[in-house]
This record gives C-alpha cells, structure tokens and sequence, in this order.
C-alpha cells in the first residue's frame, strides 16, 4: 500500500529537454544586461515618466519628473528627490534599457549614486531639469 503522502501527490509533466534549453536561454538574456554582465545599475530620467497612460508620481511628496531609475536584474525600482523609492512592477528591464544614457558614472553603492546625483534626500522638492 502506497504511503499516504504518496497517494495525494500531484504527477508532474516533465517538460522536454529543448524546452528547459529555450527556457534557460530566454532566461540568461532576460538578466543579461547591456555588457552581459548581472549587477544593479541606475540611471536619471528628468522627464515625466508614464504607464499605461498614466502620469507616475512620488506617493510621498507628489513630484512628477526628475527620477531615478534603478534596475535590479530584472526589477525596476523608482527614486524621487525627496529619496523614497518604490519597486514599480508595470516597468520593464526593456523599459529601463530605453532610458539609459550612453557613458555615466559608476559608484560604489546605490547609496553613494543618489548622494552623488542628489537622489538622497538633500534636494527634495526641486527639479534640476
């Protein structure tokens, strides 16, 4: 008689061996960025930014331009001035790779990137652009 924990398990397909090759493949270029090398990056993005039509805002202190976008592997995260961030899970690693500037400067931390490009706090309620 089957042990009970046996008798209750679902049966899993077993996916053929070019799928789990495709699924592999999709999945290097998916957390492949630029240079194919994985790492947080970030960039600024002065202008507004919209999804789905819809205009985004600082749920913190209502700025609508003047942001910076970070992408983490395959999560997209948005910084405001005022230094509150939020994962924006409408944005895509494409939508990020469009708005990346060509060059920039490269920091040891997000931290130390906000403080440089004044995403920490210290210029809130501001637009440079």
């Amino acid at each position: 008689m089957p042990m009970l924990t046996e008798f209750f398990r679902t049966r899993r397909d077993v996916l053929p061996e070019t799928a789990v090759d495709d699924l592999l493949l999709w999945l290097q270029k998916a957390t492949r960025l630029g240079d194919g090398i994985i790492r947080l990056r970030a960039t600024t993005h002065p202008e507004e930014i919209r999804i789905g039509g819809i205009l985004v805002m600082c749920p913190n202190c209502g700025a609508r331009r003047d942001w910076m976008v970070i992408c983490d592997r395959s999560e997209i995260s948005i910084r405001c001035r005022c230094a509150h961030q939020w994962v924006e899970p409408e944005l895509t690693r494409a939508d990020y790779e469009a708005m990346i500037d060509v060059g920039g400067q490269d920091y040891p931390s997000l931290e130390a990137a906000a403080q440089a490009v004044g995403y920490d706090g210290t210029l809130a309620g501001t637009y440079l652009s």
